[in-house]
This record gives C-alpha cells, sequence and structure tokens, in this order.
C-alpha cells in the first residue's frame, strides 16, 4: 500500500500500525494522532485534546521579561544583578528563565523591554549613545522566539515548520581583533542564544531550556557532523554545576514529590520538555532515540488533592531542571545520615599558629547551622599529631574523655560506641569537649604529623554509613601511612621536570580516595602549613572523593584578617547543604558521546561518575564527541545527579539542556560560548600539566587558540588561506584571546621559575573546580578606579550597591595620585599611587599622609565620611557577589612598597607584559604571525 503522505494537509505524517495494519496520522506539532485521514481545513485543537496539546500561558510574564530600574547599569554595579556577572546566570535566550530584578543580563531587548528601561531614571555616569551600541550589539540583540501567549500559534508553526522557517539563522559578526581592544562588559554578555526549531519543545514555558548557570556547552548549534566541528577547532563540551547556590530572588529547584517518573525504556532518559506525546496522549517518545513509550498511569494523576490532574502543569514538561523524588528502587539501602568526622592537626605548629583555637570556636558557632533538620546528623572529633586522640562524648552529659592511641602503624578505634555521637543528643558534651580542646593542647610542644593513620582512623569510624572528613592540617605529615618528604626543589622549578612536582608523592593518597569512594566517604583538606606542606598530594583526596582543597599559606590567627577568613570559609562549609551518596551520569543525543570528563570525583564505569557528597557550586567540565551525522533538527543533553540530601531524602536532580544542530560553519561560530570554552580549556589544560608537562599544557592551549583563529580566517573571511593585515573573529569570541592569555598567566600554569609548588597545585586546584562565573574573573580579574569613581558608584542601588566602570587590565591606566582596586575572586588589592594626596589617605586609611602607611594584609577602617563608607560598601559587595564559600583578603599595596606585593597585584593586570610572559599587543601580534603562516604552507 503506497504511504498516504502526498495528500496530507501540511504538518501531518503518516505512521504504519502493524498491529491494526492500517495508517495512524500524526500532526507533528501537537504529537495528536488519529485513524482517520486528516482534512485540509484548519483543525482548532486547544479545546478539545488537552492530554495531547498544552495550553498556551494565559499570563504574559513567560515572555515580557519584568526589568527593574536601573538594569542597563548591570556591568557598572546595579546591585545584586552583579552576583552573577561572569555567570551569564539569567540568559534571556529561547526557553529561559524570564529575567528578574537581581539577575538582568545586558545583551537582549526583549520585546517591550528595551522601552521600559529608557523610562528608567538612568545613572549619569552612563553614557546615553553608548547604551544602544552595548544593549543591541548586532548578534546579541534578537528577540526571544516566544510564541505571543494569546495567538494561534498552530497555523503559523505548522505552515513555517513545512518550509523550514521556524529557525532564524544567528548573525555573525565579524570583528578584527588588531583594532578592538578588550572590553571587560562583553564577559557579562549571555551566551549566544540558543534557537530551536519550531515545535522542538512541548511547552511554552520560559524554563524550559538549562540556564547556563547549570549546564552551558561550548557552542549552542552543534554541527551535524564530526568533520565540520574539526574544521571549525572549537572544543565541544559541557560546563556542568549541578548544586550551584541560590541567590535571594532566584526560584528553587522544583521538586515532583509524587515518584511518579518517567524514563525511556531503551536510553533511560527522563521526560522532559523536548519529548512528543504520540497515541492520543498515551505514549512519548523520547527526544534522545526516539523510543516510544509508554506514560505511566499516575502521570496525569493529582495524589494531593486525589483527583485527575493537569499533565501540563507538570514540573518535568515546564522545567529544564527538576528534582524528583526518588521511590526505593532507587535506593541500595535506606537514606543515610549526614556525618561529620573533622580532624585536628594539635602539634605545636598548629596551637601556636591559633589555627586549633581558630578551628573550635568556629565550628562550635556554626553548630545550629550543620545541616540537622531530621535530627540524625553524626559527628566526631579527631585530634592528631604523632598519636591519635579520641573523644568519647556520652549522650546527656556534658562530660568527655580523651582516649590515645599511639600506635600509629596499626590504627583501631579505642571504644566501640560514643565516638561518633548524634549532634542533637550529645550537643552538650560536644559543646563543652570544643571548648576546651585549645586549652587541652596549648602547652603540647610535640611535632610532626600523623595524617595518614587519622586518615584511616575517621574512615574506620564512617565507613559503614560514609559522609564527609574535614582535614585541618598544619605541616607536612610524616608520621605513618601517607608520610611525605619535602621535595621542593629550587633547582627544579621553571623546567620539564616541575610538572612531577604536581603530581601526588605517595601512592597512599589516591589508594586511600578510592578506598572512600568506595564506601561513600568525601574528603575536604584544610591546610596552613608556613612551610611546603605538598598540596599536590594531599589534594588527591578532595580530587578523588568529590571534595575541595582550601589554602591558608602561613596561616596566624594572631592577624585578624587571617582569623576571620578561615572562620567564614570553614563555617559556610559546615553549613553547607550536601548531597550524599550522589551518582552523575550524562546522557545525548545519538550520535554524541561523552568522552571524557574533568572534576573532583572517580569515574567509576565508563560514565558514570562517583561522588560520595556532592558540595554546592563545584563545576564539572565534560568533552563531547560526534560520532555519527546528527539527521536530527536539534539535540538533547541531560545531565541525572542521584544523591541523598542531608536530611535524608533520595532524590534525582535532571537537568536537561536541548540545542538545534547546523551544517552551517557561520552558525558554529556565532553560537561558541567564549566563557564556557575558557572553562573548558583551563580544565584541559590543568590535566595535560599532571600527564605531560607545563609547557605541554600552554603550548596545547595556545595552539587551540591558533587553530580556530586560522579556521575563522580561512573558511569566514574573505581572506581564505593567504596572509591577511587583520586578525578575525567572530564578535561573540572577541574576548577568548585574553581570557586564554589570562589562562596563560595564571599560577596554575605560568611560565616561572619563582612559584612555590604548593602554590602552583592549589591554583590548578581551583582552575578545576570553580564553576564559570567565579572561574573568569580568576584568570581575568576585575580592575576599578575608585579615586575619580562615578557619583552613584559605592552607593545602594534598587539592587544593591552599585559598583564603578571595569577597566582594561593593563598599568596604563594607573595614575600616581589614585586608589584602585584589582581583584581576582581569590585576593583584593588596593593599588594606591605615591603622589596620592593626604586627603585621600586620610578619608579612606585615616592616617595622616601617604608615607605613614603601611602596605600588606589590612582590615579597611570605617570612617565617617561618604568616600570611606563608598569604598567598604565596593569591597564587600566584591566579596559577596559570587557563588562559593571563598572570602578574599584585602591586601593595600603601596606604587613604591615591598617588590613582591607589587609584582603579585601587577600580576593581575594581564594585558602587561610580565617577565617572559608577553602584553595583550604582542600576544595578538604573535598570534597575527603563527596564523597567517599556519595558511601559508
Amino acid at each position: 500500500m503506497a504511504s498516504p503522505s502526498q495528500q496530507l494537509p501540511p504538518g501531518w505524517t503518516a505512521e504504519w500500525d502493524p498491529a491494526s495494519q492500517r495508517y495512524l496520522f500524526i500532526q507533528a506539532s501537537t504529537g495528536r494522532s488519529q485513524w482517520e485521514i486528516p482534512t485540509p481545513a484548519p483543525v482548532q485543537l486547544m479545546d478539545h485534546a488537552p492530554s495531547v496539546s498544552p495550553p498556551p500561558f494565559t499570563t504574559h510574564h513567560g515572555k515580557r521579561r519584568q526589568y527593574a530600574a536601573g538594569q542597563t547599569q548591570v556591568y557598572y554595579g546595579a546591585g545584586d544583578a552583579l552576583g552573577d556577572q561572569y555567570g551569564a546566570l539569567n540568559v534571556p535566550q529561547q526557553q529561559q528563565p524570564a529575567a528578574t530584578a537581581q539577575l538582568f543580563t545586558p545583551g537582549l531587548a526583549a520585546e517591550g523591554g528595551f522601552a521600559g528601561q529608557q523610562q528608567v531614571p538612568q545613572a549619569s555616569y552612563y553614557a546615553p549613545q553608548q547604551e544602544p551600541q552595548y544593549i543591541n550589539a548586532p548578534g546579541f540583540g534578537q528577540e526571544p522566539t516566544f510564541h505571543p501567549p494569546n495567538a494561534p500559534i498552530h497555523h503559523l508553526t505548522d505552515q513555517f515548520g513545512q518550509m523550514g522557517m521556524g529557525q532564524k539563522p544567528l548573525h555573525l559578526t565579524t570583528t578584527n581583533l588588531l583594532t578592538s581592544p578588550p572590553d571587560p562588559r562583553e564577559l557579562v554578555r549571555s551566551p549566544p542564544e540558543i534557537r530551536l526549531p519550531a515545535n522542538a519543545c512541548i511547552t511554552t514555558s520560559p524554563y524550559a531550556n538549562a540556564d547556563p548557570s547549570y549546564q552551558r556547552c561550548t557552542i549552542n548549534a552543534i554541527p551535524t557532523t564530526s568533520s565540520m566541528l574539526n574544521k571549525s577547532k572549537i572544543p565541544l563540551g559541557l560546563v556542568i554545576t549541578p548544586y550551584r547556590t541560590l541567590k535571594d530572588g532566584e526560584p528553587p529547584v522544583p521538586v515532583v514529590t509524587d515518584t511518579v517518573i518517567a524514563r525511556c525504556r531503551r536510553c533511560r532518559t527522563y521526560i522532559n520538555p523536548y519529548v512528543q506525546f504520540i497515541d492520543n496522549g498515551n505514549r512519548w517518545r523520547c527526544c534522545m532515540c526516539s523510543m516510544s513509550n509508554e506514560v505511566p498511569q499516575l502521570f496525569d494523576w493529582d495524589q494531593i488533592r486525589n483527583q485527575p490532574g493537569d499533565r501540563w502543569a507538570r514540573d518535568e514538561l515546564n522545567h529544564s531542571v527538576v528534582e524528583f523524588v526518588a521511590p526505593t528502587e532507587y535506593m541500595v539501602r535506606p537514606p543515610q545520615p549526614a556525618v561529620y568526622v573533622i580532624l585536628i592537626d594539635v602539634s605545636h605548629t598548629a596551637v601556636q599558629s591559633g589555627m586549633v583555637a581558630t578551628a573550635t570556636r568556629t565550628i562550635l558557632e556554626n553548630l545550629d547551622r550543620i545541616p540537622n533538620e531530621d535530627e540524625r546528623t553524626k559527628v566526631a572529633i579527631i585530634a592528631y599529631d604523632i598519636s591519635l586522640y579520641f573523644f568519647s562524648m556520652p549522650p546527656g552529659t556534658t562530660e568527655s574523655t580523651m582516649l590515645v592511641v599511639s600506635d600509629v602503624d596499626d590504627v583501631f578505634l579505642p571504644k566501640p560506641t560514643d565516638l561518633l555521637i548524634n549532634l542533637t543528643e550529645a550537643r552538650q558534651s560536644l559543646e563543652s569537649l570544643l571548648g576546651r580542646i585549645n586549652d587541652m593542647f596549648q602547652d603540647n610542644h610535640t611535632v610532626g604529623s600523623a595524617l595518614g593513620p587519622a586518615l584511616q582512623a575517621g574512615f574506620k569510624l564512617m565507613a559503614p554509613i560514609g559522609g564527609k572528613i574535614m582535614v585541618l592540617s598544619s605541616s607536612l605529615p610524616n608520621v605513618g601511612a601517607g608520610s611525605l618528604k619535602n621535595r621542593e626543589d629550587l633547582k627544579i622549578l621553571g623546567t620539564s621536570k616541575e610538572s612531577g612536582l604536581l603530581q601526588a608523592a605517595s601512592p597512599f593518597y589516591k589508594t586511600f580516595a578510592i578506598e572512600c569512594s568506595r564506601a561513600q566517604v568525601s574528603v575536604d583538606m584544610f591546610l596552613f602549613s608556613a612551610a611546603y606542606q605538598d598540596v599536590a598530594s594531599l589534594a588527591c583526596l578532595p580530587h578523588y572523593t568529590s571534595g575541595q582543597t582550601y589554602f591558608y599559606p602561613a596561616f596566624n590567627a594572631a592577624r585578624s584578617e587571617d582569623a576571620i577568613k578561615f572562620a567564614h570559609e570553614f563555617g559556610e562549609v559546615l553549613a553547607m547543604p550536601i548531597m550524599l551518596e550522589a551518582v552523575m551520569r550524562v546522557r545525548a543525543s545519538k550520535g554524541l558521546r561523552m568522552a571524557s570528563f574533568h572534576g573532583n570525583f572517580f569515574v567509576r564505569s565508563t560514565d558514570l561518575l562517583a561522588m560520595p557528597a556532592v558540595p554546592t557550586d563545584q563545576s564539572y567540565a565534560i568533552e563531547i564527541q560526534i560520532e555519527d551525522t546528527l539527521t536530527q533538527p536539534f539535540v538533547v543533553m541531560q545531565t541525572a545527579v542521584l544523591h541523598t540530601t542531608c536530611h535524608g531524602e533520595r532524590r534525582i536532580r535532571v537537568i536537561t539542556l536541548a540545542l538545534p544542530t547546523t551544517n552551517s560553519l557561520t552558525e558554529v561560530f556565532a553560537s561558541a560560548d567564549q566563557v564556557a570554552i575558557a572553562t573548558l580549556l583551563a580544565n584541559k589544560a590543568v590535566e595535560r600539566s599532571l600527564t605531560h608537562k607545563l609547557e605541554d599544557a600552554r603550548d596545547a592551549v595556545h595552539q587551540r587558540l591558533v587553530e580556530i583563529l586560522s579556521s575563522y580566517k580561512s573558511s569566514m573571511t574573505s581572506a581564505g588561506a593567504g596572509a591577511n593585515a587583520q586578525l578575525a573573529i567572530s564578535e561573540n569570541l572577541r574576548m577568548l584571546p585574553v581570557l586564554v592569555l589570562g589562562l596563560l598567566k595564571n599560577v596554575g600554569i605560568r611560565q616561572s621559575a619563582q612559584i612555590p609548588p604548593d602554590l602552583r597545585a592549589y591554583a590548578q586546584a581551583l582552575l578545576t573546580t570553580l564553576p564559570s562565573q567565579t572561574l573568569i574573573p580568576y584568570i581575568h580579574p576585575t580592575f576599578f578606579s575608585l579615586h575619580n569613581m562615578q557619583p552613584e558608584a559605592g552607593t545602594v542601588g534598587e539592587q544593591g550597591v552599585i559598583l564603578p566602570t571595569p577597566l582594561p587590565l593593563t598599568s596604563e591606566r594607573l595614575e600616581r595620585h589614585g586608589l584602585y582596586l584589582i581583584e581576582d575572586g581569590q585576593t583584593i588589592f588596593l593599588w594606591i599611587g605615591r603622589d596620592a594626596v593626604p586627603q585621600l589617605v586620610m578619608d579612606v586609611f585615616n592616617l595622616p599622609n601617604y608615607e605613614v602607611l603601611r602596605g600588606g594584609k589590612t582590615t579597611l577602617p570605617v570612617l565617617d565620611n561618604d568616600f570611606s563608607q563608598r569604598v567598604n560598601a565596593i569591597i564587600q559587595k566584591t566579596r559577596e557577589m559570587r557563588r562559593g564559600v571563598y572570602y578574599p583578603h584585602l591586601y593595600v599595596v603601596k606604587e613604591d612598597g615591598e617588590p613582591p606585593l607589587r609584582l603579585w597585584a601587577l600580576s593581575c593586570l594581564i594585558q602587561d607584559r610580565a617577565d617572559v610572559l608577553p602584553s595583550y599587543q604582542q600576544f595578538i601580534g604573535q598570534l597575527k604571525d603563527k596564523v597567517n603562516g599556519a595558511n601559508n604552507y
């Protein structure tokens, strides 16, 4: 029987049903199916098939952005919007969450949005003539392709879908890097718009595609073949931050509590806004493998009201980020309580530095913040020097007993009970103990560290349950298992052998970490040593157990700044709502394969990532390969994390990202996300420095940038393969060269013979774990001029403290009479010129003149004058605006002050020449020569 497809009206397809031996007719836009041959007359489906076709939203909020006053100042400091300036948190693109007052991102003129902004009184320093140029720059100002809520959309989408007009190509704008210097404002723009074909999504919800702060791809229009991807030279990868903190005003992740979880029978994809419903809504077609699946019986039932429910109101069909409460079949064992075992170094150096006193006081002050909603949380304290000190805390008393184990070669638990105690039941004895630990060891003159045995003891204590070990260590471990030697050798710094210092010196730390991972134990390291501590070896534990490393070199609590920084970060880690016993898997449409993984976890099988405890705001990068030609108009990538919440509930967090496919190289370049590319390159560079050499890592990153520029020149410009006086790149990638330069100058991989191995290893740990929003300032710092900042800067606007205009990262902007702030998310420098007038010094530092001002780590006084309060507000905003627990130190840097401090601050100005590293202009010149040379062979 011949297919009747030729006689069908537009938008209908015929599918042979072998069971009934007849054709089933399916309307592509809605998934509606029928046995009768459809007539060409328009069919109004909205009222007759609510179970098949989603009704449009009745409100206009999903399309119209609710812009608050002063939003166009986002880069210049309109308050809390800056909290997400580098993460591009709320990207107004197709199927993205509507922007809120706190989350405006420039680069979008939504319907009525730009006009609405013009009615808002703008700050005088924001030049009106610049505004249209920045907000509506080519390629970034396209209106999102939402359907008007009350328009009859089906006829239009059917007609345009048949004509291939449902998806406008992205506009490509070429820029010449030689004549367009880097503009820091570029980094706050949202990624290129995701333009999905018509009818890709079954909902008009603005939350249907993943927000880039959760999951972003390096390319937002996936090439259909691997040969086209190779031709573009852009690396294809995902940057994932599955558990990011929520700022005030951000919507929480919706939770599906009815335990009805629809998954594809073949590829195990979770149902999402990109599936199709067929067979009168009784079945759904998987968007990844096209398998037809039955809709679960209770999918359309409201279990709370015990009545039929509205399918189209279900969160998993309207939200790309959703959490399911998991039924028992998702559990190997019942959800376990949260367990915290804290190992405290009580050797002489630890006590004398004030670390022990600060740590115990911080734990005491944060007991109420430790997650304990179900009152099942367990805590243990183990102290160690060259022996182990356990503390027995019977519930219901204020007494505690110290038990000493001196045999560190064969670690055992001195008592079967009361060492790991219930936080609620034994609260009094725990508080009493924390108040006495520092006094107990005040006169301890023992030097040495049995860290390995202490880890083994903590592991024995919690192995049956799992949980988190927090290690506080002030010296190099040198007793028992895992003992290390000082291998710092100044002669090999800067040579090809230096990468050996960045690898673990003892196999103990990797093998123990894998044991921990198997037992669902995660390790966090807090390191305080003034001397060499072998951060590279110790960081292995967090790396393979999904923990985090924190480093406080030369910690001394007598300096209040050191104590405040550690207490803040340690307290935030204690209070963090961790996810326990987690496994993560990323699935993708047919033809795509997850090729390699970067981040803190252990790869248990080919694509299953084991994470005993997932901290918030930790990022992971995954490289993707195109194995087969992609034939679908769009692809879907879905991250699923099965975990136990710290209040004892098994859940699955699902993050879905849909991206269009393209066979146009123009669209590939126009859709490239420079922030995601820089994040992926940072992860790849660190891995290469460990498997090869630091020089190889730098060369690989540099070569990848040259290849991208060469490909763009040969494919997208009239110069083709010939030499060219320009260095061309697409507008959306114009900041990629300066981001790469910043990465090449970062402490983690910089060419230098002066960087201590501990600092380099810690920088590498940051490069592979920071989310994009925090990583980008780490490789491309922020630079403000404070002495002549706009009158509004430092004052409170409608969205918080307004920040000054950022400057290019070059010392050419430094004036001798000026006051500047330079920060990279980890450290804040306050640079003051030698000719600063006495009034400025008095207003900020409460000192009579520049000569009596001392440089170094400091706390700025809050004085009774407007300028002092504005500067303090900017520093406070800088410390709070990004995700993560980090609390940057503040250093005052005098122009003619200590050379090491000056050089450290100036190294943040990455567009300057430094040591053997080129300036930005020299770097661009080198790139131009290589690109022209690469095309002339």
